[in-house]
């Protein structure tokens, strides 16, 4: 099981540490959390998980939140959309294709259960036959703008902090819930930001997600 652990944390992005000598005790502290941080994962991704309950299959929903309105169906959305789906598979469970989701419910569904609206749920979970929603939400908030340099010509750009929540719900259960922040220099491109923040953390959160959804999902 830990040996297969290790090669899920390999496929999820996670780079294991590489141990080196140094009497940096900087570069120590860091090597021990990166160490801790792994075993973490990979106990996580240990856990127990019965075929059945991984074999139901789970709806993931994405989208961008602006002013207290979310913003779904957007290409980019779609490509945080197969990121997710594509760690999820590699832990063995089933989701839907961007493509499957639009073709069954519509966007404005999509927006009510992002919004926690139980009859919307309810709805969209039999049109899909979903036993579960991973709810996926963006967030950003422009701190400061300064003036940089950009290939020769001076530009104004906003610092942005990005936020991404994933919520894993069954029926009206709460399974699991993470989020992870991050400071970028992207100005408007949100939903660039959101992908390389899932490419850093995809380890940590999908494995956090995984035990829940194997500990509580059948419950």
């Amino acid at each position: 099981m830990r040996v297969l652990a290790l090669g899920i944390l390999l496929i999820l992005g996670f780079a294991l540490p590489a141990w080196s000598f140094s009497f940096s005790q900087a570069e120590r502290q860091d090597q021990a959390a990166d160490q801790a941080r792994a075993e973490q994962i990979m106990a996580q991704l240990s856990t127990p998980c019965r075929n059945s309950l991984k074999g139901q299959k789970i709806a993931v929903l994405i989208a961008e939140r602006h002013g207290g309105n979310l913003q779904t169906g957007s290409s980019s959305h779609g490509l945080l959309h197969e990121a997710l789906n594509a760690r999820l598979q590699a832990l063995g469970l089933k989701t839907y294709s961007q493509a499957q989701i639009n073709s069954q419910i519509a966007a404005a569904q999509v927006r009510a259960v992002l919004n926690n609206d139980p009859d919307a749920a309810l709805s969209a979970a039999s049109r899909l036959g979903a036993a579960f929603f991973l709810k996926g939400v963006i967030s950003s908030r422009a701190n400061h703008a300064m003036s940089m340099n950009v290939k020769g010509a001076q530009m104004n750009v906003n610092d942005v902090s990005v936020t991404i929540q994933l919520t894993l719900t069954r029926g009206a259960k709460l399974i699991s819930h993470v989020s992870t922040t991050e400071s970028s220099w992207a100005g408007a491109d949100t939903m660039g930001v959101a992908l390389d923040i899932v490419e850093r953390q995809a380890a940590s959160l999908i494995a956090q997600l995984y035990q829940d959804f194997c500990t509580q999902g059948g419950k």
